[in-house]
């Protein structure tokens, strides 16, 4: 006898989730190998142990044998792939896939997004397959797959090539699961998918029924599909319709009578549906992990970006997922809420590529984003006050630093580039760059935005004085002085993220010893600032108005050696260190200059061991300020003139400028009259102030880097117990910021 049984053929499917379990399970029935490859050792051993469980939708199990197996564990080459991870990782798997995957073999992206670029580049464009794939489905349990129902599955060449025999085989295996089906225009469907999927990710930002949040912010879902549609359109891709979906009603400009009967059909659709939530809800809500729709709508804001299309909505969402991934118990409608709040903005919006918006439109947009996240930013404000940061406490500035880089992968996401710059008895300087989103400006250099994470309080201060919000009012070690400075500057850069506005290159630079004097960083923050265009310096505004010049800051000891004698016994056969000082102090009172800006403080003088002995030695430390350079220069030229009156005596001065004078030269006019306008653009007036305190920007100016400082936080009582600043503050000088780097992106 001969046996005629048709050899089936053999499936390696690499992630063993909804997707990959549900046509694991379709293939296995139909009597195909399959091998299940997850990283999950509880899921594998679970597939071993009862094999692949389905739940369908009226609760029965049906267990069926499969091989399943980690990776580590894998042997063995790999011919047929189809690869259902979480779009984040598919350039780890895929380079796990390389180098096991036969000459004549070939991937199949059955994941959501856009990943068949990425695996072609990993593989070839020969060995990949395109896939488009809209399954509702769940794990359950380790091992057990909640089926979703009826879906949609589409396969073909990369690049819209005919369908080849591959493609036909392929779906022939795959109609074991339902109505797979070849196409030349998957690509059409993947980005109808990325439209409908926008919909159900935005539903994720809280814990009702697909269907029900659909329906109740029609606008806004509409508005979300339009503007990947826009994108879609623009690359010249032509829209297909799958299961209840037809994307050609959620384009711009579309009858609105007839996208209504659309959301009718498709919200009708999804309550037929036993899964009323979809996966992305269930990653933030039930497992607690980070979810894969930021990574694979980052394609579509890309191609947006460089077509200058708007993706607010887009953003909006995204942003919103990003924070649920770390607090998903702030899951709330209220969050499509503020979504329909967004309406106008895409009024806003430029409506052919390079268009640029108006001046005004783009404040008024990044005022109203920033009010609606007016909690959020004071939730922040209150979290980053509730770590201390004595510039003296190495532990507890390294904790700070580290909670600080957590923070801003979350406000901010990763970085292009990061460096941590270790310091041995100071706090370390981190320094991260961010690449240029939109920006048209011939002078491409990157804006540097400076802050400090230490602080004069401490450690201990926050046991008796914690963070406190009384109404607009909030108050606490470090508010002011600055950290307000750096959630705003945080702040302003999301909101022009989220909204699509450009903005420059960004280097953000933070140090943790500027109130001791920057004496471990300032060369390093003077080196990233040389490849910069400008620098703006959080430091808190001085009642509103920022800051275009500053005093150079001295710091010196004078030393007097005289001889010590018996005060009683031989009252002249000693000379006396005090009695010089006290001379000294005299003559150094006489180069105070106040109308030229000049002052010189004897804050401490020490001298002397005993009354009866005559002084052999005695100091005087002083604090010198100078509004100019030539003043600098006289001062110091007169510390290093004094002679002692007793020439018994000896002078000896130490200490040196601890920092240059900043001074208002033509850039640092021209950064004033740009934040002027900026806050005109905003509605209220700004003013300009000259101080005698010091900050990280006068060693900027003095190495030739314009700078805007003082842009931080408003308030009062820097270093002191009346410490404070405001909500309302915060919105507005975080938009002010915002305003002023969206203009030089322009400029």
């Amino acid at each position: 006898m001969s046996d005629t049984t048709q050899e089936r053929t053999a499936y390696t499917i690499v992630g063993a989730g909804a997707i990959g379990g549900t046509l694991a399970f379709a293939l296995a029935r139909a009597g195909h190998p399959v091998t299940l490859v997850d990283t999950d050792r509880a899921h594998v051993d679970a597939l071993r142990t009862h094999g692949l469980v389905l739940v369908g939708a009226d609760g029965g199990r049906t267990s069926i044998p499969v091989t399943a197996t980690t990776p580590d564990d894998f042997t063995g080459p790999l011919e047929r792939v189809l690869l259902a991870v979480k779009a984040q990782a598919t350039r780890s798997a895929v380079d796990w896939i390389a180098p096991r995957l036969a000459p004549d073999g070939y991937v199949v992206s059955v994941q959501n997004g856009f990943n068949e670029e990425l695996i072609a580049r990993l593989v070839g464009g020969d060995r990949t397959v395109a896939a488009f794939v809209n399954i509702f489905a769940d794990v359950a349990e380790p091992g057990v797959i909640q089926d979703g129902g009826p879906g949609a599955l589409v396969v073909g060449e990369p690049g819209g090539a005919p369908v080849s025999d591959r493609v036909r085989a392929l779906v022939a295996d795959l109609q074991s699961w339902g109505p797979a089906r070849a196409s030349e225009n998957v690509e059409g469907y993947l980005w109808a998918k990325a439209g409908f999927g926008a919909m159900l990710a935005a539903t994720a930002l809280a814990d009702a029924p697909m269907a029900d949040l659909i329906d109740r912010h029609r606008p806004a879902m509409a508005r979300l599909t339009a503007e990947i549609f826009a994108v879609a359109d623009r690359r010249g891709v032509t829209l297909e319709a799958f299961d209840a979906f037809d994307p050609r009603p959620f384009r711009q400009g579309a009858d609105s009578a007839v996208r209504d009967a659309a959301f009718d059909r498709l919200t009708a659709w999804l309550r037929t549906q036993p899964k009323d939530r979809s996966g992305i809800w269930r990653d933030l809500a039930v497992r607690h992990r980070p979810v894969e729709v930021t990574t694979h709508y980052g394609d579509v804001i890309d191609h947006a970006t460089d077509m200058g299309l708007p993706t607010t909505l887009l953003r909006s969402v995204l942003a919103g997922l990003r924070e649920l991934e770390e607090a998903p118990h702030t899951m709330s409608e209220a969050r499509l809420d503020a979504l329909d709040a967004l309406d106008g903005l895409d009024r806003l919006a430029p409506r052919s590529a390079g268009q640029v918006l108006p001046a005004d439109e783009q404040a008024e947009a990044v005022l109203r984003r920033l009010e609606l996240h007016r909690e959020d930013m004071v939730a922040d404000l209150a979290a980053y006050t509730a770590r201390g940061s004595a510039s003296d406490d190495l532990e507890a500035l390294d904790a700070c630093l580290a909670w600080l880089r957590q923070w801003l992968d979350q406000r901010l996401g990763p970085p292009e580039t990061e460096e941590i710059i270790p310091r041995a008895e100071a706090g370390d300087i981190m320094i991260r760059r961010y690449p240029a989103r939109g920006a048209t400006a011939a002078d491409e250099r990157p804006v540097m935005l400076v802050g400090h994470y230490d602080t004069v309080w401490p450690t201990g201060t926050l046991d008796d004085w914690p963070f406190r919000r009384e109404g607009d009012t909030i108050s606490g070690p470090g508010v002011f002085d600055m950290k307000a400075g750096i959630v705003q500057a945080v702040w302003a850069l999301r909101a022009l993220d989220v909204l699509g506005l450009p903005r420059p290159a960004v280097t953000l630079v933070l140090n943790g010893d500027e109130e001791t004097g920057s004496l471990a960083s300032h060369e390093v923050l003077v080196e990233a600032g040389r490849d910069c265009r400008l620098a703006l310096v959080f430091e808190g505004a001085a009642d509103g108005a920022i800051k275009t010049a500053r005093k150079g800051v001295g710091l010196f000891t004078l030393t007097v050696t005289g001889s010590e004698a018996h005060a009683g016994l031989d009252p002249t056969a000693g000379a006396s260190a005090v009695d010089e000082l006290a001379r000294q102090i005299l003559r150094l009172t006489e180069l105070r200059d106040h109308a030229a800006g000049t002052s010189l403080n004897v804050g401490v003088i020490e001298g002397g061991t005993r009354s009866n002995v005559t002084a052999g030695r005695a100091h005087a430390h002083l604090d010198v300020r100078v509004a100019t350079d030539a003043e600098r220069r006289r001062i110091a030229q007169a510390l290093a003139d004094l002679r002692p009156v007793d020439a018994r005596t000896r002078l000896e001065v130490t200490g040196d400028w601890n920092r240059p004078v900043f001074e208002r030269n033509e850039d640092v006019a021209e950064l004033a009259d740009l934040a002027k306008a900026s806050a005109r653009r905003l509605g209220h007036d700004l003013a300009e102030a000259s101080v005698g305190g010091a900050s990280d920007g006068n060693f900027l100016v003095a190495a030739g880097i314009p700078v805007l400082d003082g842009i931080g936080a408003v308030g009062h009582g820097a270093h002191a117990r009346s410490e404070r600043t405001s909500v309302s503050d915060m919105i507005t000088r975080a938009a002010l910021a915002a305003t002023v780097l969206t203009t030089l992106a322009e400029k």
